[in-house]
């Protein structure tokens, strides 16, 4: 595993120096953790149909390719600026459904990390997406750490390398932010 995480690395520098063919030896060696990642997000969601494990990898990989430059330094930056894109493709599906649906009610959001998306929890996640926004105001990193982990399915080793930071400084800032983020959306379902 260690030499796939220095080929990924190699091909990310490359990539990132503008070398195309790179981006295509990239491919097969990121994709299937790319479909872990985007199979954790919709896991256990059997009301979903019009979004699946396949489709969300391809919408975040042409969203990662069509991209201006970007500067990968290794595999944990590669996954954390996926699970950033699978984020913000959630929260725009989420929103566009919500909008068509206006009126229905709350539903109380589980924290976990194995999150998912269907039609019955689409105010949970944008919910969700609202109070990160609000915690990056307050605290970028830990809004960071809780989007690697509940929209990017990365470890806490990965997010850290992501990071820049300790494993244990992460663990300490994740639990932080978990506590936040609970008593921010308690709040939010209450009023």
């Amino acid at each position: 595993m260690a030499s796939d995480q220095s080929d990924v690395t190699g091909l990310l520098k490359r990539w990132s120096a503008g070398d195309e063919r790179a981006r295509n030896q990239l491919i097969p060696l990121v994709y299937e953790r790319l479909r872990e990642l985007a199979h954790q997000r919709l896991r256990g969601a059997p009301a979903e149909s019009s979004l699946n494990t396949t489709g969300l990898v391809h919408e975040a990989y042409i969203r990662l390719v069509d991209a201006p430059r970007l500067d990968f330094p290794d595999r944990a930056h590669f996954l954390a600026l996926a699970s950033e894109v699978m984020r913000n493709l959630l929260v725009d599906r989420a929103r566009a459904r919500m909008a068509a649906k206006r009126g229905s009610g709350n539903i109380p959001l589980e924290l976990n990390e194995t999150l998912w998306i269907s039609d019955d929890n689409l105010d949970s996640v944008t919910e969700l997406h609202e109070a990160l926004l609000r915690l990056e105001a307050m605290s970028p990193r830990r809004a960071l750490l809780l989007q690697h982990r509940y929209f990017g399915g990365l470890s806490l080793q990965e997010s850290a390398t992501a990071s820049g930071i300790s494993l244990a400084t992460t663990k300490r800032e994740l639990r932080s932010a978990r506590a936040w983020l609970a008593l921010e959306l308690r709040g939010e379902l209450l009023h």
